[in-house]
């Protein structure tokens, strides 16, 4: 039996958490076997100085709490944080509508500890359209998306495309300079939600040498009825079918102790049921890591790391995956509420 913090602890990642950051928030993921998260650290919706307050404030609560936190920039800080049974905070954000007026500041973002960006959440932006633009409505990467995937990639950001809609995802992908990942989704075959992504785009991704998490987020997982841990598994098992094990990971987008807020979508143009998403309801609560050798690969590649010995990642609280990292038991872990999906 591993411990659950310190050296002997698996290293598990969580591709995608908007929970609290807060003490009682990070023992419970410490317990869960959690290694480190993919923080939402700068809310969706914001303009650029809200953007910098809320992450000061998020930075701000992790020095707060150091002996069992701390903000990671790199593969080798993320090993550290394990070792030293703390947390360790990858911030991101999921959308790049603080900066797309001027991608210099990209660098800013970076220099400031950001090390994963979404070109757009939902919305239409100057970089392209978010995930409720279906069919025509979706026109695709703008062409300022060329300059963005450049400057992203100099700086060895990592691109996520979770929010992208179809289309935009593809093109993307197509323009694809390095791995691209998506941090949190599904597979449409599984679950025809316009946040899920096609078997073309579980390819594609793999053939950048990045990943696409499974998502816990109900309306991603079945639309009928509620879904069930076996309906998340079927997901899993699909995407490992058509991707790839290497290619195939975990995230919560756990929001537990998060008091979320509707925020108002600056676009009048924003597509009926887009409020659901923009209201960041979420429907299930728990921290989970990735699949064997996948993301913490992708980001010693994106963080310019010299390749080093290969690293065993394990699932942090599935008993039904025989994890063997404690946690959360599962019947525990999914919790879903009654949501409407966005089709």
């Amino acid at each position: 039996m591993n411990a659950t913090t310190g050296a002997g602890r698996a290293l598990t990642i969580d591709g995608l958490n908007c929970a609290a950051v807060s003490r009682e928030q990070v023992l419970r993921t410490l317990e869960g076997g959690v290694s480190a998260v993919n923080l939402t650290a700068m809310s969706p919706f914001v303009g650029l100085a809200d953007s910098l307050a809320e992450l000061e404030a998020n930075c701000a609560r992790i020095d707060q709490m150091s002996d069992v936190a701390t903000v990671v920039r790199s593969v080798a800080d993320i090993r550290a944080a394990r070792d030293d049974g703390k947390l360790g905070f990858i911030l991101g954000t999921q959308n790049s509508m603080m900066v797309e007026s001027d991608l210099r500041l990209l660098a800013t973002m970076k220099r400031l500890g950001v090390r994963i960006l979404q070109p757009t959440y939902n919305e239409e932006n100057e970089l392209g359209f978010g995930a409720p633009f279906e069919g025509d409505a979706d026109k695709g990467m703008k062409d300022k998306g060329h300059k963005w995937i450049d400057e992203m990639t100099r700086l060895g950001l990592i691109i996520d495309l979770s929010h992208c809609g179809h289309r935009t995802t593809h093109d993307y992908l197509a323009a694809a300079k390095g791995p691209m990942v998506v941090s949190h989704a599904n597979a449409f075959s599984v679950c025809p939600s316009l946040r899920n992504k096609t078997d073309e785009h579980v390819r594609a991704i793999a053939k950048t040498g990045g990943l696409i998490g499974a998502v816990m987020w109900s309306p991603a997982v079945r639309h009928d009825e509620r879904p069930t841990l076996d309906d998340y598994l079927n997901h899993v098992d699909h995407l490992i079918k058509v991707g790839g094990i290497d290619h195939v990971a975990f995230a919560s987008d756990v929001t537990e102790g998060q008091v979320i807020a509707a925020r108002r979508n600056r676009h009048d143009n924003q597509p009926a049921g887009s409020a659901m998403f923009a209201a960041g309801l979420h429907g299930l609560s728990f921290s989970a890591g990735p699949l064997p050798g996948a993301p913490l690969a992708a980001f010693r590649v994106l963080s310019g790391e010299a390749p080093g010995t290969h690293v065993t990642l394990q699932a942090g609280d599935f008993d039904a995956l025989t994890a063997d990292t404690g946690g959360l038991a599962a019947h525990e872990l999914l919790r879903p509420l009654s949501l409407s999906p966005l089709r």
